[in-house]
């Protein structure tokens, strides 16, 4: 997992514009151009806050998706994200990269509270949330959609 820099461009438009991969993230499928704004906005948010998208690779450098700590637009507070391409589905990457994008969200960054936000219908990003330690803390309805809000707590430290 490394921050996410402009030579990515070409990648993350694959992966936003993949209608399997990207359809039920917020926004939806992507175009070129609003991929690389989006990046612009990602690059940024390490800057400000320290936190953002990382470029998921396998070891011998191969894009293969994206996990993310990103501030949600409706208010909801930070929350983790992740998508991948078809290809890296299956493999255990999304719990793994999740996890670690939440514990670097609590420890590094400081975080006390991330949130996920998938459909209901997501059963895959739904079981990763749990796996990882999230719990379900609410949900709302988008677009005809329930939505299941999950939250990670950072706990304090025995003194």
């Amino acid at each position: 997992m490394t921050p996410v820099g402009y030579w990515d461009l070409p990648d993350l438009v694959r992966l936003k514009g993949d209608p399997r991969a990207f359809a039920l993230m917020l926004g939806g499928v992507r175009t070129p151009v609003q991929t690389a704004e989006d990046l612009a906005h990602d690059i940024r948010d390490w800057g400000r806050h320290g936190h953002g998208m990382w470029a998921v690779r396998a070891r011998r450098g191969q894009f293969l998706g994206i996990t993310a700590l990103m501030h949600r637009p409706d208010g909801r507070g930070v929350a983790l994200r992740f998508a991948f391409l078809p290809q890296a589905w299956g493999l255990g990457l999304a719990s793994e990269t999740a996890s670690a994008a939440l514990t670097y969200g609590h420890d590094a960054a400081g975080l006390e509270r991330i949130v996920a936000v998938a459909r209901e219908d997501n059963l895959g990003s739904l079981q990763v949330l749990g796996s990882i330690g999230m719990f379900r803390a609410g949900e709302f309805n988008r677009n005809g959609n329930l939505m299941i809000v999950y939250q990670s707590v950072k706990t304090g430290k025995a003194g």
